[in-house]
């Protein structure tokens, strides 16, 4: 029998998933930053603001300092890293949709270090880079709709340097009792209606809200980020466990 996985609620045949995901980043490039703002109240911006802080890009050095933003299309963690470095980072910002790709590259032509950044399209499970070239491996809010979440983790290992940084922002379960219940309630009656207002459709903010809920707790994540080969892993939780940054290192 072919494997499966789930897309949202669904149960789908695993090969047919990143083609489902591909079709809701497409259905809402234009608008996915604007969404992400009206769905959190603008807080996803201090969590990204959070993760570019523990990364903490060196400013100078006399290498370059490489870091790959895996699933970062619009580009919003590349521009933080390269105005944390002043210019100094190198970030190559990689996705696998290209409609998010071009909302970003286009973006980028106003940014301060915007030469400093290239968009390449690519498969988080099968990157096409060498062996221990970064320095640096991010992704935001990217790594639960990946089919396959070990061979992206494993990807990352392969293609991050020894002492490279990984960092993981993602989605979490909220844990604080009576907030878990406003919070799914805004989450299931607020956030679908907000997508179709904006974007003209709603399905793929269903999408979204039921995807969340079915990635691992940082725990179980956490314990599959060790067994791809990372060490010093640890998770912070944020803003009620709303989200939860992943850190660890290739050591």
């Amino acid at each position: 029998m072919a494997e499966t996985t789930h897309f949202g609620e669904r149960t789908v045949p695993l090969d047919e998933k990143q083609a489902l995901v591909d079709k809701v980043f497409h259905d809402v490039a234009d608008r996915y930053d604007l969404m992400n703002d009206l769905m959190s109240g603008g807080v996803h911006r201090l969590w990204k603001d959070a993760m570019v802080a523990r990364l903490a890009p060196p400013k100078t050095g006399s290498v370059p300092y490489r870091v790959l933003d895996m699933a970062g299309g619009t580009g919003d963690i590349a521009e933080r890293i390269l105005n944390a470095s002043v210019g100094y980072a190198e970030v190559t910002v990689s996705d696998i949709n290209a409609d998010m790709l071009r909302v970003g590259a286009e973006r980028a032509k106003d940014w301060r270090f915007g030469m400093q950044a290239k968009f390449v399209e690519a498969n988080a499970e099968e990157l096409p880079f060498e062996d221990e070239y970064f320095d640096a491996y991010t992704i935001a809010f990217g790594i639960r709709n990946v089919p396959r979440i070990e061979r992206a983790l494993s990807e990352a290992f392969r293609v991050l340097k020894r002492g490279g940084r990984f960092l993981v922002l993602e989605f979490s379960a909220v844990d604080i009792p009576g907030f878990d219940r406003l919070y799914k309630e805004w989450s299931d009656r607020a956030i679908p209606p907000i997508g179709r207002v904006v974007t003209g459709d709603a399905q793929p903010y269903q999408y979204l809200v039921e995807s969340i809920r079915k990635f691992p707790p940082p725990a179980r994540f956490s314990g599959m980020i060790e067994k791809a080969g990372f060490k010093r892993v640890t998770h912070t939780a944020m803003s009620g466990n709303i989200a939860a940054l992943h850190a660890a290192w290739k050591l």
